[in-house]
């Protein structure tokens, strides 16, 4: 009994050990880049004014040793560009580590109306000036004024001009490729917002409460005048529960009147447009990507919970619109941003993808793109696509995405949970009761609403309720690579008016390793999340004009999941799973149908029953494509 305490205690100590090592080796490491740049790089502040006479703060990093003339990298951001002050420098520069090595200047400017920059601030601003003329502006002529002003100003810049950003800061970057200046040669728009009314905080017409609440508690908060500072959350959620404190939060007309108190400008704007009506559209910045000139490395990750929808559409945006040898596009098997880290990585929460797929990236596709256009150096030989296939977990690369040479292949639901490859010749359904007082997690692990790693998170939480329907196919006899989207055509009916739909795509491992038949203890019956996606019945068949459902009439509602590249291999199954909630992540559905969700009250939040029908008159059906292995 001593022996086995000790063998613990001795345990625990070694591995506390090698934790405090690696954490050692972790701030040596981020100690090293800091000092590099700090005695390698000369920081400048400019106020540099725009057409119409406001001022934008602007940061600039130059390298000391001026034998050479070095191009531009430029970050618009509406986060600030901290820490202010020319003795004060940041820790980090470049999308990598490498950039810095390689010697670039960088350059970091507020966005008008944020921090340290004049005028007014708008949420995804319209990209109108080119329409108005005159000294009308936007976040497109603030970009061209800007670049046209640093190389003039700037010390031993060369005359070229790159411009990269993540998640909002990326829409930044596709905008300022809109009617460019000259000098602007490159951009890499990575996770990039395209349309608020399908990226961050909504989905199909569903609602990201935990995110936007989140989001907009400080990012919302208006400020007299400018500020070096970074708002701090108002909020205290008083408990580390996101799925406690949403439903008690209740009805999302509780917002304002518990928490935001019609403080927050944005939010107050985004309740009174429930619909995909002229305030979002004026919004898309997918409409204005034509002729776009500067070559163009659109990034994004497999499992980014904000911003998926953004890198796809603004690829095939792009590459239709434009010179498609001059648009490429990389997706990888990353969260939001991850792959900026400077450790890299080969894992994502309960996902390993066997080898550091970040730092990969980084030296063979990122620099080497950014070297080619704005230094001159060899040709990167970047495909139009290169993309991570998750399953197989390895990186292909394509000439089109998604690839050209693919068969169609279309599953069926089925009576006894079943994906068939014909649909039913009888008359059948399956049912489930939604309660959205009790809705579905999102998650099986206490968070906040709002996290990454449940993008991979093992499904089986969720497939042993009985307010979820599972259907899946025999186990696979071999390997099976799914490329693209994932079209939904399902017949539905709700006893009430109202209802969402939840769909999961999943990767059910087999509970015997294959390679030493015993059982798996690891990843055995493992239920990979693959893609999720959801519509808001309401708009199944127009995002801007809702109707309610018919009380128990069959219904057909169609829809789309995002994009993947996966492998079903030898000896899984894949799995569907549906649900008609998903929470805290989703706001919930009061199910019955009331012209503005947002203004719905606490007795609109009903029971329902909904119904998948799978039969000769109403076949439910998934389809996708299928691509060659090799």
């Amino acid at each position: 009994m001593k022996s086995s305490i000790m063998r613990k205690i001795f345990s625990g100590f070694i591995l506390l050990l090698l934790c405090n090592i690696l954490y050692a080796e972790i701030d040596d490491k981020e100690q090293k880049r800091t000092d590099y740049i700090r005695s390698h790089y000369t920081k400048y502040e400019y106020q540099i004014p725009m057409r119409d006479g406001i001022t934008l703060f602007t940061a600039v990093y130059v390298p000391t040793d001026d034998s050479q003339k070095y191009p531009m990298l430029m970050e618009r951001t509406p986060y600030s560009v901290a820490p202010y002050g020319v003795n004060k420098y940041m820790t980090s520069l470049g999308p990598g580590e490498n950039f810095e090595k390689d010697g670039y200047i960088f350059v970091f400017q507020d966005v008008r109306g944020k921090f340290m920059s004049e005028g007014e601030y708008v949420n995804m601003r319209p990209q109108d000036a080119y329409k108005k003329g005159g000294n009308a502006t936007d976040d497109a002529t603030d970009t061209y004024d800007t670049i046209d002003c640093l190389i003039q100003k700037v010390p031993n810049n060369n005359g070229k001009v790159g411009m990269w950003g993540t998640s909002y800061p990326g829409f930044y970057t596709s905008v300022g490729a809109i009617n460019s200046h000259k000098a602007l040669k490159a951009i890499s728009p990575q996770a990039p917002i395209a349309n608020w009314f399908f990226d961050d905080f909504h989905r199909n017409g569903a609602f990201i409460i935990s995110m936007a609440f989140l989001f907009f508690d400080s990012f919302d908060l208006k400020h007299e005048g400018l500020y070096t500072y970074r708002p701090e959350e108002i909020i205290d959620p008083t408990t580390p529960d996101g799925y406690d404190f949403f439903l008690k939060l209740g009805p999302m007309s509780n917002v304002n009147k518990n928490y935001f108190k019609g403080e927050r400008p944005f939010w107050n704007e985004l309740t009174e447009h429930p619909n995909y009506d002229e305030f979002w559209q004026a919004k898309n910045v997918l409409q204005h990507l034509n002729n776009i000139k500067p070559a163009t490395l659109i990034v994004g990750g497999w499992f980014d919970t904000e911003d998926l929808y953004g890198p796809l559409a603004t690829y095939q945006t792009m590459s239709k619109n434009n010179r498609n040898e001059n648009v490429h596009l990389v997706i990888g098997p990353w969260s939001h941003g991850q792959w900026n880290g400077s450790e890299g990585s080969d894992k994502l929460g309960e996902a390993d993808f066997g080898f550091d797929t970040i730092t990969w990236y980084q030296d063979n596709i990122q620099l080497p793109f950014f070297n080619q256009h704005l230094k001159g150096k060899d040709s990167a030989n970047l495909a139009t696509a290169t993309v991570f296939e998750t399953g197989a977990n390895r990186w292909r690369k394509f000439n089109n995405w998604p690839p050209k040479r693919s068969k169609q292949q279309s599953l069926y639901f089925a009576a006894n949970q079943k994906l068939a490859s014909r649909s039913a010749t009888g008359a059948s359904y399956s049912e489930y009761i939604s309660d959205p007082n009790k809705p579905v997690p999102y998650s099986a692990y206490i968070n906040s609403g709002w996290t990454e790693n449940y993008m991979v998170e093992d499904q089986r939480f969720t497939a042993r309720r009985t307010d979820v329907l599972v259907f899946e196919t025999e186990t696979a006899e071999m390997d099976q690579t799914i490329a693209g989207e994932i079209k939904l055509d399902l017949w539905v009916s709700t006893s009430e008016s109202a209802a969402d739909f939840v769909v999961k795509l999943i990767d059910v491992f087999p509970g015997m390793d294959i390679n030493d038949n015993v059982v798996d203890n690891d990843t055995g019956n493992r239920h990979e999340l693959v893609r999720w996606g959801v519509i808001r019945g309401r708009y199944r068949n127009s995002m801007s004009t809702p109707e309610p459902f018919q009380p128990d009439v069959p219904t057909q509602v169609q829809f789309k999941l995002y994009d993947v590249l996966h492998t079903i291999k030898r000896g899984h199954k894949l799995q569907i799973q549906i649900q008609s909630s998903m929470f805290p992540f989703i706001d919930r559905n009061p199910q019955k149908y009331v012209d503005n969700i947002f203004e719905a009250k606490a007795e609109d939040f009903v029971k329902a029953t909904h119904r998948i029908y799978h039969s000769s008159k109403y076949p439910s059906s998934i389809s996708y494509k299928l691509i060659d292995g090799r």
